[in-house]
């Protein structure tokens, strides 16, 4: 029962069978859904509220960035206090900035807002939130992390549960199929608004959904499984670099020793720089690692010296370990 624009309805049946695909999942409560107003969010709200009926809340994030968002809050709004469900909205500036991609600075937005939203809240006492991605979405992000040359943490998709600042986030759907979620809403008498964004092919993910996977689901008709399961290893790979790297990085210092980081094979001195860097929220990429991995390798003499710039800091040799400094705490340099 799809509408592009939102229009009000009666209070459904709260006794109807909690659907199969969330029996699996278990979160403390109170608990949080996020709310789009479209049909996974809806679906997943739904099922949420007759498996913990009076224990679930709902939180809508308002982007601001097109006409029809009024539309969406008022929606779930609606359904919200007809089914009385706790509520709470919140509008947030989601326009990027030079340089930043529009879907980027969308999803950050909602993210801290959501965080936002938990904390001023129903006394500050819900701290798990679920989200409606499932497993099209996990498909989606996995393709466009290869177009991207993405390594282990961007292959290995969309984490199905992580914290962030004190907020445990879930994604219960990865294992379920979008068109699953709609028939399901649809069999509960479910409204739903569609975005009309989702058919703009201005954003690679929708070039993706509808030009790509329906090829591939064509050709691989289990390539939903299939990958889900390709992410899942790729996962666990990811987990024990990071393990290993945190490991090596005791082994060669926190201000890493150049002699040490010379003893290690360079795949593995390449793990542990990029685990030093990113603890200190520096992101480097392929290009400077190798270069970056050069320079040490390079590094015979007490004389040579090593100033590579990664982000928006620069790597330093003082005197026999590896420093991260701002630009404008370089030495032998004036700041422009």
């Amino acid at each position: 029962m799809t509408h592009s624009t939102p229009k009000s309805s009666s209070p459904l049946d709260p006794h109807k069978t909690v659907p199969d695909w969330l029996h699996g999942f278990e979160a403390p409560r109170p608990l949080a859904v996020a709310l789009s107003g479209g049909a996974d969010s809806m679906a997943l709200l739904w099922a949420c509220h007759l498996k913990w009926p009076g224990q679930v809340h709902a939180v809508h994030v308002h982007h601001g960035l097109q006409d029809a968002a009024d539309g969406f809050e008022r929606h779930c709004r609606e359904f919200c206090a007809q089914n009385a469900i706790a509520f709470a909205s919140i509008h947030v500036n989601a326009k990027h900035q030079p340089g930043q991609s529009p879907e980027d600075a969308a999803r950050r937005a909602r993210y801290q807002a959501l965080e936002d939203v938990l904390k001023a809240h129903w006394g500050g006492v819900v701290q798990h939130i679920a989200l409606a991605q499932h497993a099209d979405d996990q498909v989606e992000t996995v393709v466009l992390a290869l177009s991207r040359g993405s390594g282990l943490p961007g292959l290995s998709g969309m984490r199905a549960q992580w914290q962030q600042n004190g907020i445990t986030f879930h994604r219960p759907l990865l294992g379920v199929g979008g068109q699953s979620l709609r028939t399901w809403a649809s069999s509960q008498g479910i409204d739903w608004v569609e975005d009309p964004t989702n058919q703009d092919e201005g954003f690679t993910r929708n070039k993706i959904r509808k030009r790509i996977l329906p090829s591939l689901y064509e050709v691989f008709p289990t390539f939903r499984e299939t990958l889900a399961r390709s992410a899942a290893h790729i996962a666990q790979a990811q987990t024990l670099l990071q393990e290993l790297a945190e490991e090596d990085l005791i082994s060669v210092g926190i201000a890493p020793q150049i002699k040490a980081l010379q003893a290690l094979s360079e795949a593995r001195r390449s793990n542990v720089l990029r685990h030093w860097l990113s603890a200190q929220g520096c992101m480097a990429s392929s290009s400077q690692l190798r270069e970056l991995n050069r320079l040490i390798m390079a590094c015979r003499t007490r004389g040579h010296d090593i100033q590579l710039k990664v982000g928006e800091s620069f790597v330093v040799r003082k005197n026999d370990v590896l420093e991260l400094v701002e630009y404008r705490v370089l030495p032998n340099q004036r700041v422009k």
